[in-house]
């Protein structure tokens, strides 16, 4: 149990750091959105270019995948419906979907990966399946949901993936991994830097947003957030056991790995795709902060009996 420990611990220290900023006022009114466009527009493409350009894409084929796009894509699918019928909205909607099926499986992920599994690889397939279709699917859909998709020429449509940076990032980094291409250290080294104040500028953004925020389960948001919270950490791992067991075959260590993975709470980066469209902002935050208190028994518990 050190690795879920170990990477539920490292995610609260950041989010504390991030808290005692927000409430000491030290980087003023605007460091939040500051440090969310940060991560937006600079920090997570470079990190997200620099992981997928050095990937194995073979894993794209693999069974893992295959569980968890079909897990991803029922309670993705299930809160779509839910959505529709309450009229929660196209981009409120959208956003609580990505945080049913978005699972955190970089900086927890991998920890948990190299801990409990023995193996951070292991967190390739579904990594690569986020931000390679998930991500850029799931923010074409903001962008297009926008006054700025309402309007203007089809071409202009459906370019929009070309003019998200997080889509383009993803895309450039499996387009260098399909060619073989060796980036130059010149080029990767200072994309990587830059990659990596992604992780902490999101923690910390979302540290700044609890300062003076009220508790989980009040207010409009209440039914999208249980519904989404419940998708997460029971809906998602139940249905990947169910596919990997029943329909796969996975038993052993290939049955854990794929249960583990898709029981990992929300990404936090589903805070800074809320909060760069201006939507289900709150909703984002409450589904990552109980998602994550809420992975911990699950994942022991998983742990225990597949383990």
């Amino acid at each position: 149990m050190q690795g879920v420990l170990t990477g539920f611990a490292v995610i609260a220290v950041v989010i504390g750091v991030g808290y005692l900023l927000g409430r000491g006022g030290h980087l003023g009114p605007q460091g939040r959105e500051v440090l969310t466009k940060l991560a937006f527009h600079v920090a997570s493409p470079a990190l997200l270019f620099t992981t997928l350009a050095r990937a194995d894409l073979s894993v794209v084929f693999s069974s893992r995948l295959l569980v968890t796009a079909l897990s991803t894509f029922a309670v993705a699918g299930v809160f779509v419906a839910v959505g529709a019928a309450r009229r929660w909205g196209v981009g409120r909607t959208t956003i609580g979907a990505l945080c049913s099926g978005y699972v955190n499986s970089g900086n927890l992920g991998i920890p948990i990966a190299v801990y409990v599994l023995g193996d951070a690889s292991l967190v390739a397939p579904v990594l690569l399946f986020q931000l390679v279709f998930l991500a850029p699917v799931g923010l074409t859909v903001l962008d297009l949901s926008g006054g700025a998709g309402r309007t203007g020429p089809l071409w202009r449509k459906l370019l929009t993936p070309l003019r998200n940076p997080i889509a383009v990032g993803s895309l450039a980094g499996v387009a260098v991994a399909a060619s073989g291409l060796r980036v130059p250290a010149p080029v990767l080294d200072p994309l990587t830097l830059i990659g990596n104040m992604s992780v902490p500028a999101v923690l910390m953004a979302f540290g700044i947003s609890l300062c003076g925020s009220a508790m989980p389960f009040r207010g409009p948001d209440r039914a999208p957030v249980l519904l989404a919270v419940v998708l997460k950490s029971v809906g998602q791992p139940a249905v990947a056991w169910v596919l990997a067991a029943g329909v796969f075959g996975l038993r052993g260590a290939h049955l854990l790995d794929v249960v583990v993975t898709s029981a990992l709470p929300t990404a936090q980066n589903m805070y800074t795709y809320a909060g760069q469209y201006r939507v289900g902002e709150r909703l984002a935050r409450d589904v990552v902060l109980v998602s994550t208190v809420a992975a911990v028994p699950v994942l022991v518990g998983v742990a225990a009996v597949l383990g």
